[in-house]
Order: C-alpha cells, then sequence, then structure tokens
C-alpha cells in the first residue's frame, strides 16, 4: 500500500534560509502594486455574495479539495467560511460531499491567493481566523522566493488579523513562517509539533498516517502583546 507511505520534504536546507530575513526586509520596504486579474475581482465578490456582513470571517487559503473548509464552516456554524484555491479541478473534487450536505455558511471559489488576500485587505476586512494548511513547500533553497512567508504579498497576510494558523509537515517552512511572521508584525512568534487526532485536511491524514512529525505556527494577530507576553503557539480549540 502507498497510502501511509507519504515522505517528509526533502531538501539541502537544514535551517532557515540565510536570505529570508533579507527579503522580509524588502518587502515591508517596498509596495507590492502587482495589478489585479479580473478574475480574481470577481471570485472576490463571489466569496462575499452570501455574507451578511456581521458573522465573523475564516479564510481557509489554499483549500485544495475543501475537506478542511467544510469541518471549519461544521466546526464554526456562527462564521462566514470562505475556502480559496487556485485549482478549479481540485475545487471539483470536494468528494464524499454532494451540494446538499455542504455547510450553508461556507463558499468555495476560485482564485490566485496573491491578489485575494490583497483585495481581502483593500475591502477593510478583518478575519476571525485564517488557515493555510500545508502550503506547497517549495523545498529547493532556490524556491524560497516562492514560499508565502516571503513573498511580496505576506504583509498582507498579516493585516487581515485574527488566529492565524500555518501548519506544515516541514520544519523549516514553519521556523521560517514564524519567523517571518514575528518580524512583520513586531511580535514574539512561536511554533509546535503537534498531533491531528482528528486531521482538517487529506494531506494532513497522510502524513499522520505515515507517522510524520507535524509542525504549526498559531498567532493571534489581535491579542494585545502587553498583556499576553507575545502571541505563541498554542493549541487551537
Amino acid at each position: 500500500m502507498s497510502y501511509a507511505n507519504s515522505r517528509i520534504p526533502s531538501s539541502a536546507q537544514a535551517g532557515v534560509h540565510e536570505q529570508l530575513l533579507r527579503r522580509v526586509e524588502r518587502h515591508l520596504a517596498e509596495p507590492f502594486r502587482k495589478p489585479y486579474a479580473d478574475y480574481n475581482r470577481a471570485a472576490f465578490t463571489e466569496s462575499l455574495a452570501g455574507w451578511d456582513g456581521r458573522a465573523p470571517l475564516i479564510l481557509d487559503a489554499g483549500c485544495g479539495v475543501g475537506h478542511s473548509t467544510i469541518q471549519l464552516a461544521r466546526a464554526h456554524p456562527e462564521h462566514w467560511v470562505i475556502g480559496v484555491d487556485q485549482s478549479q479541478d481540485r475545487l471539483a473534487r470536494r468528494k464524499p460531499y454532494p451540494d446538499a450536505l455542504l455547510p450553508a455558511n461556507m463558499v468555495f471559489v476560485r482564485a490566485d491567493l496573491v491578489d485575494y488576500w490583497r483585495l481581502c485587505h483593500e475591502a477593510g476586512l478583518t478575519l476571525a481566523r485564517h488557515y493555510i494548511l500545508y502550503p506547497n513547500p517549495w523545498p529547493k533553497i532556490g524556491h524560497l522566493a516562492r514560499r508565502w512567508h516571503a513573498h511580496p504579498v505576506f504583509p498582507f497576510v498579516a493585516k487581515l488579523g485574527g488566529v492565524l494558523e500555518c501548519r506544515s509537515n516541514w520544519r523549516v517552512y514553519i521556523e521560517e513562517f514564524a519567523l517571518a511572521l514575528a518580524r512583520t508584525t513586531g511580535r514574539t512568534v512561536g511554533w509546535e509539533g503537534f498531533e491531528a487526532p482528528a486531521p482538517l485536511t487529506p494531506f494532513e491524514r497522510k502524513y499522520r498516517d505515515s507517522g510524520q512529525p507535524l509542525y504549526r505556527v498559531v498567532c493571534d494577530l489581535d491579542a494585545d502583546d502587553s498583556d499576553t507576553g507575545g502571541a505563541r503557539a498554542r493549541p487551537t480549540p
């Protein structure tokens, strides 16, 4: 069987990339003005069409086949949950959930997150919860710029507020994410290993069943550092 035979990303990079903070500093200093694609503007509008303007927002960024979005919507029925992925094919494979059984407080949209995150910020939206679950780790040393925390869009991710959670099966990715988030926000940001008794995504289930360690950053971006002593990794309710 190949199901529980997943491997941890292989990389010659054993720790935080030496260029990471330099890139983060550059992105903080230089405005990111990439033009929006029309289809992303349309997707942003579509994602809010069913929202009443009052329910707290949850964003499942890079939701893949959407199992995590569905679970989050069921766990938080008072929230409006948005699952965004750039692949229509992945979004169409949300089996075994027919439309009639999907929670009413959620929506799937196809969009590029580089535009979607910025459109959220431009519209003045704030998030209650924000999930980045098992993003492509781009583990080659030369692929640093493709990781979300080293991308020019990352400052916009932090500006959306709420409880931001990133999970990965590559420890280096989570170490970098925590460091980049700390530099971007001026907060103390930690990371931790965790277990997944109820996996949110098919990847998480496969990694867990393969015996891999899992890692996450959980940061409440709305917390007052002076009261909490910093936004550190903590269990998710």
